[in-house]
């Protein structure tokens, strides 16, 4: 090599060694630490708040029918507990439950202490098929008809067609005494009861069937009456043909409705006054001599 670069190699490093120099030390680790700590802070302060539909774990949706305080959910346990109540009252049972033996009966134990509030206070005493007994503290179910027996059934049809009520419901009937109850007794009951189906809603009405008001009727007379067609035809026309048939048809069935009362005419001649009262034994009368 060159002697004089090396000249001053050595010269540069002697320099070097004279002066001093601060040597940088390594930080704990606790300061590094604290201050990544520090800095994760403010970047979280810094950054806005993820939305519920930014968030990756969605929630489920909400269903507002599973709420324990929901009309839904309390309007179902009522409608569990009265078709209880009445199932029970048609099998015979007829003795009175407190709310938490229904509650058992029904499964529904779990229902909170607000929903038997709500029970107790409001839905079952404004329930219609629900009748509260012993102060209100059992509950009994309410039909139509008190009736427990064939007998009772029989005094029912024939209490409605002695006062002109008309018929009963099956359905009515079914409800207060049972289905397979009310089919026995029609069956054993026999020609007593008459089963009527409504053409409208297909429903069946029963009828007591009096033995003392059946009466035979002609087949000539039953021949006419199904002979005559009546459709579209309203009571003054049916009476109009009624009369050109030579048959008087009733008149005093309904109401007469009062006409408009007519004023009297005054009768009597009518007066004039005389203007020429002052010509009186001047004028003579031609009358005669004419």
């Amino acid at each position: 090599m060159d002697p004089a670069l090396l000249k001053e190699r050595k010269a540069f490093l002697e320099r070097a060694k004279s002066q001093p120099t601060v040597e940088k030390r390594k930080k704990p680790k606790q300061e590094n630490d604290d201050r990544s700590a520090k800095k994760s802070k403010s970047s979280n302060f810094s950054r806005p708040k993820p939305t519920e539909s930014s968030s990756a774990p969605q929630a489920k949706s909400f269903d507002y029918k599973k709420m324990r305080g929901s009309s839904q959910y309390k309007f179902g346990i009522l409608a569990k507990i009265v078709k209880y109540m009445r199932d029970r009252h048609q099998q015979g049972e007829r003795h009175s439950l407190t709310i938490d033996e229904i509650l058992d009966e029904t499964n529904q134990l779990d229902a909170g202490s607000k929903m038997r509030h709500w029970l107790i206070t409001e839905a079952l005493l404004s329930n219609p098929k629900v009748k509260a007994v012993e102060g209100g503290q059992k509950y009994l179910f309410r039909p139509t008809y008190e009736i427990k027996d064939r007998k009772a059934f029989l005094n029912l049809l024939k209490r409605h067609d002695l006062h002109g009520m008309g018929g009963v419901l099956k359905e009515d009937i079914d409800e207060s005494f049972g289905t397979t109850n009310t089919d026995k007794a029609l069956k054993a009951l026999g020609e007593n009861v008459v089963v009527v189906t409504r053409p409208t809603d297909k429903k069946q009405v029963l009828y007591y069937n009096d033995k003392y008001c059946r009466y035979t009727v002609d087949e000539e007379f039953k021949k006419l009456w199904r002979g005559v067609s009546v459709d579209g035809l309203d009571e003054k026309k049916i009476e109009e043909y009624l009369e050109k048939q030579g048959i008087t048809s009733m008149q005093d069935t309904g109401l007469r409705k009062a006409g408009p009362i007519q004023k009297r005419k005054k009768g009597g001649r009518k007066t004039f006054k005389k203007l020429n009262e002052h010509l009186d034994g001047v004028l003579q009368d031609y009358s005669e001599k004419s």
